[in-house]
């Protein structure tokens, strides 16, 4: 009996050299990423954790960073991608650097070109799939924006991605004010990481925070939050809930 499923002619078994390849879903991926303008420039935050499907199975993943002299980026979603991205900036800022005329890219110019990459990759129906925080100060102008997977973007005094964007971003609009200092920004970025940490399964509590003012970036050392497990809706928390176990 004859083959039912022959490849067509000139279709051969193996997989050809020239056949793409796509993410067709994120496999190991970061979740949220936090950040603000404050006095002297931008705070940004995101925990370490990786996760591999619904497994944390890693607890080290830096999710930022330094993009040419003045910008940050973190990132939210799959860290492939993200790595892909970098990839992309490495290339953007060395081309930069060649012309030698005294100019650097700006963190609105990083921004620019990530919008483009990230709506060209969407339309091609082979998106980066990571959400992505671009914060920097140039000229003593603080500039802080974001871009999604398909390319949505804008520009704000604070942005969250994944989940912050639903649980952090009314925080963010009730505490934030233009004139705060290094430790009060501190405090609301921490403050937001925590009520992530308690809704979030993929959040851990090792966060790490990256800065970027007029003098420079810095990323501080990774830290862990203290946390408190005693609230009564985590000890019962089908208690009420018709129908759960």
């Amino acid at each position: 009996m004859e083959n039912m499923f022959v490849n067509p002619p000139g279709e051969c078994d193996s997989k050809s050299a020239t056949d793409s390849e796509r993410t067709l879903y994120p496999y190991v991926t970061g979740t949220s990423v936090v950040a603000v303008k404050y006095k002297d420039g931008i705070l940004m935050a995101a925990d370490t954790g990786g996760s591999y499907g619904s497994t944390l199975r890693y607890k080290s993943v830096e999710r930022m960073k330094a993009i040419g002299k003045h910008s940050v980026l973190g990132a939210s979603g799959e860290i492939s991608d993200f790595q892909e991205i970098l990839r992309y900036l490495d290339e953007l800022i060395l081309y930069d650097n060649m012309w030698d005329d005294g100019n650097s890219l700006g963190p609105k110019e990083v921004h620019n070109y990530l919008n483009r990459v990230m709506y060209n990759r969407r339309n091609k129906f082979n998106p980066l799939w990571n959400s992505l925080v671009l914060g920097g100060v140039k000229n003593g102008q603080k500039y802080l924006g974001m871009v999604s997977m398909i390319g949505v973007h804008f520009e704000d005094n604070h942005v969250a991605t994944g989940f912050g964007n639903h649980l952090a971003r009314p925080i963010l609009r009730d505490e934030w004010h233009e004139d705060m200092s290094f430790e009060e920004a501190v405090k609301l970025l921490e403050k937001c990481m925590l009520v992530l940490l308690y809704r979030d399964r993929s959040a851990i509590n090792k966060i790490q925070i990256a800065q970027v003012t007029e003098a420079g970036f810095n990323t501080f050392q990774p830290y862990a939050l203290k946390t408190f497990w005693g609230f009564s809706a985590f000890e019962n928390p089908s208690k009420g809930a018709v129908g759960t176990w």
